[in-house]
C-alpha cells in the first residue's frame, strides 16, 4: 500500500553544502533532498481562513527529517483542521545533514526542526564553530519518537539471512555481508558504527578500524541507494538502517519489500528531538486607547503558544506515528507495518554525541581515497626463510593477496620492484602504473605481478635511490583529491654502494618537500635485517610511518595502522 500523506516536490537546495570541519569538527557530507509538504489550507490559505471564520491565519514552519516528515504532515493536517487557533502548519522534509548546515550558517527560516537524531544538533554546533560563528540559540526539547537501528534485507533472501543469527559480532568478523550508507549523511549508519564499536575488542582498536575499512569499500550515497543494492543483489546482504526507514520503504509499495533483522547482541536507537529554532515571542504592549485591533491581537494565541500546541499534538499522535513505523520516545510501542516486528526490541539510546563525532572523524580519515605506489623489495635476501619457515617472499605474497582485498575499487595503486641494477643502472623497475583498482584488467595485472615475484629475485637492496625516485614519481602525477603515498616493503638495509647515502636522501627529500603536495612514505620491514632506525628517519622526513612485520598477518595489521593513522602522523605514538 502507498503512503497516505499528500506531498508536492519543492525546489531542491542543491549539492553545495559541503563543510570542512577540523579538529573537534568533522567532515559533513551533505546530501540534499527537499520534499515540501504543505498542509492545513494547502490550496489557498485565504479560502481556508474564510471558511473557518479566521480574520488572519498564523503560519507555523516546521522542517523535519525526510523519514518522519510524512507522519508529521498527517499530524499537521489534522491539527490545522481541528484547531480553533487559525493556524496553517507547513512541514518541509529535508535531510538532517542539509538542515544542520543551514541552521549552523544562520539561514534557517523555520520555527522548529525535528532531526533524525540528537547527534545532528552536535554536528550543527560543530559546523557553526568551523564557520567561525557562535552556536545558534536553540531549545532542544525531548524526543517525539524513536526508532531502533536494524539490519534490512530483501524478503526473498530472508530465509538465507535467518540461517545464522544476525549480529554486530558477525559484522566485525566479516561473516555478514553488510552495506553501510554514508554515515556523514545518515544518523542510522553513524549510530550503527557506535553499536559496532561497542561490540569490538577494547584491547584491539584495529578490530573496529578494520571493520570500518571493510565497510567503506562501497559507500552508497543514500539509504535508498543502499536498499536498491541489497534488493538487486543475488547474494544475501543487509543494510544498516533504522526500523522507521524499513517501514517507510515498504509503505511506498516497492517491487520487493524489505525485512528488518534485529541484532541478537543488542542495538541502539535513534531519537527524534524537537528543536525550537524561533526566538520567544516578545510580550505585547497594551494600547492606552483600547484599540480594537490591539485587543484582538492580545486575545489571540501567540506564536509560541501555537508552537506549543503543535508540539503537544505531535506527542499525542501516537497512532499516526506508529502507522508510519515509529516507536514511542522511550522505545516502547507496537507496530503493524509490513517488514518490521510488532514488539519493540531492546535498545539503548544513541545519545553519546561526542563519541559519535569521534567515530565520524575516524571514518573520515579511513575513507579518504588513496593513491599509492607500492614498492617491493626483490633482492636476493627475500629468498631467505622467516620465523615460520616460509621464505620472506612467500610471506609477502600471502599478505599482499589479503591486503588487495581490503581496498575499494576507488583506490589507485601502482607497483614497482627494486634491487641493485634492476633496470640498467637504476635500482627500480616500473611494472604497473598507478591506476584505479576498479579497472579489472589493472587489478589482474597487479595480481599477476604478485605471483611472479619469486621469479624476479636477485641483487642487493637499493633502498635510498628507489625511495627518492618513488616520491618524485608520485608527486609528478599528484591528485589533490586523494591521499598520495609511497608504500615500500623491504627485508634489508641499503646496500647500493654506488647510490646516495641516507643523509643525501634526507636532504633531497627536504629540498623537494611541498606541503601542498605531501607524499608520506610508509615503510614496512620484514625480518631481522631491516634498518628500522633509517626507515624511521625517512618516514619522519616525509610525515609517513615505519613498521616491522614478520608474519603474513602482520601486513594486514600494518595496513590498518597505515590507513587509520593518516591524521596523526608523524606523531601517532
Amino acid at each position: 500500500m502507498g503512503r497516505h500523506s499528500e506531498a508536492a516536490t519543492a525546489k531542491k537546495p542543491g549539492r553545495k553544502l559541503i563543510l570542512s570541519i577540523i579538529g573537534a569538527v568533522v567532515v559533513v557530507g551533505v546530501v540534499s533532498s527537499g520534499v515540501f509538504v504543505w498542509v492545513g489550507g494547502y490550496l489557498n490559505p485565504l479560502f481556508a481562513s474564510a471558511d473557518s471564520g479566521c480574520a488572519e491565519t498564523e503560519r507555523l514552519a516546521i522542517v523535519a527529517d525526510t523519514s518522519i516528515a510524512p507522519a508529521l504532515a498527517d499530524i499537521a493536517e489534522k491539527f490545522d483542521a481541528k484547531s480553533d487557533l487559525c493556524v496553517s502548519t507547513e512541514i518541509t522534509a529535508q535531510d538532517s545533514a542539509d538542515t544542520a548546515a543551514v541552521v549552523a550558517s544562520g539561514g534557517a527560516e523555520a520555527d522548529a526542526w525535528i532531526p533524525e537524531a540528537t547527534v545532528w544538533v552536535d554536528r550543527m554546533n560543530a559546523t557553526a564553530t568551523s564557520l567561525g560563528q557562535s552556536a545558534p540559540e536553540i531549545d532542544v526539547r525531548e524526543s517525539v519518537a524513536s526508532s531502533p537501528v536494524v539490519f534490512a534485507g530483501a524478503t526473498t533472501k530472508a530465509t538465507e539471512l535467518a540461517a545464522e543469527p544476525v549480529s554486530w559480532a558477525r559484522v566485525l568478523g566479516g561473516t555478514l555481508p553488510t552495506i553501510l550508507p554514508d554515515p556523514e549523511a545518515s544518523a542510522a549508519s553513524l549510530a550503527g558504527l557506535l553499536a559496532l564499536r561497542g561490540h569490538s575488542s577494547p584491547d584491539d582498536p584495529r578490530q573496529f578500524a578494520g571493520a570500518m575499512i571493510e565497510l567503506s569499500k562501497t559507500i552508497p550515497a543514500s539509504t535508498s541507494a543502499a536498499f536498491g543494492s541489497v534488493t538487486a543483489s543475488h547474494e544475501p546482504a543487509v543494510v544498516v538502517t533504522s526500523e522507521a526507514q524499513v517501514a517507510a520503504y515498504n509503505l511506498d509499495g516497492p517491487a520487493e519489500a524489505l525485512v528488518a533483522a534485529y541484532p541478537v547482541d543488542g542495538t541502539v536507537s535513534l531519537d527524534y528531538p524537537l528543536v525550537r529554532l524561533s526566538a520567544p515571542d516578545e510580550p505585547a504592549e497594551a494600547e492606552a486607547d483600547g484599540d480594537t485591533a490591539s485587543e484582538e491581537k492580545a486575545g489571540a494565541a501567540t506564536h509560541d503558544e501555537l508552537l506549543d500546541a503543535f508540539e503537544t499534538a505531535v506527542r499525542k499522535a501516537t497512532k499516526i506515528l506508529a502507522a508510519n513505523g515509529f516507536r514511542a520516545p522511550d522505545g516502547s510501542g507496537k507496530l503493524d507495518v509490513a517488514g518490521v516486528g510488532a514488539e519493540a526490541p531492546a535498545a539503548t539510546a544513541a545519545l553519546d554525541g561526542a563519541t559519535q563525532l569521534e567515530i565520524l572523524r575516524a571514518w573520515s580519515v579511513l575513507t579518504l581515497r588513496s593513491r599509492m605506489l607500492a614498492v617491493i623489495d626483490v633482492s636476493g635476501s627475500m629468498e631467505e626463510p622467516a620465523e615460520n619457515g616460509l621464505r620472506r617472499i612467500d610471506i609477502f605474497q600471502q599478505a599482499a593477496v589479503g591486503a588487495m582485498q581490503k581496498f575499494s575499487g576507488e583506490v589507485e595503486l601502482g607497483v614497482w620492484v627494486f634491487s641493485t641494477a634492476r633496470n640498467g643502472e637504476l635500482d627500480y623497475e616500473d611494472l604497473s602504473p598507478i591506476a584505479p583498482l576498479a579497472d579489472v584488467a589493472h587489478t589482474q595485472q597487479i595480481a599477476g605481478i604478485i605471483q611472479s615475484l619469486p621469479d624476479r629475485l636477485g641483487g642487493a637492496t637499493g633502498l635510498y635511490d628507489t625511495t627518492l625516485a618513488a616520491v618524485k614519481r608520485v608527486r609528478e602525477s599528484y591528485d589533490p583529491e586523494k591521499v598520495n603515498s609511497v608504500l615500500l616493503f623491504t627485508d634489508g638495509k641499503n646496500e647500493d654502494e654506488n647510490g646516495i647515502d641516507l643523509d643525501t636522501l634526507l636532504a633531497e627529500l627536504a629540498k623537494i618537500d611541498d606541503p601542498s603536495k605531501p607524499v608520506p612514505v610508509i615503510m614496512i620491514g620484514f625480518g631481522p635485517d631491516t634498518d628500522l632506525a633509517a626507515m624511521q628517519r625517512i618516514a619522519q622526513a616525509t610525515k609517513g610511518a615505519a613498521y616491522s612485520a614478520s608474519k603474513p598477518e602482520d601486513l594486514g595489521t600494518v595496513l590498518v595502522d597505515a590507513l587509520s593513522q593518516r591524521s596523526c602522523r608523524p606523531n601517532c605514538g
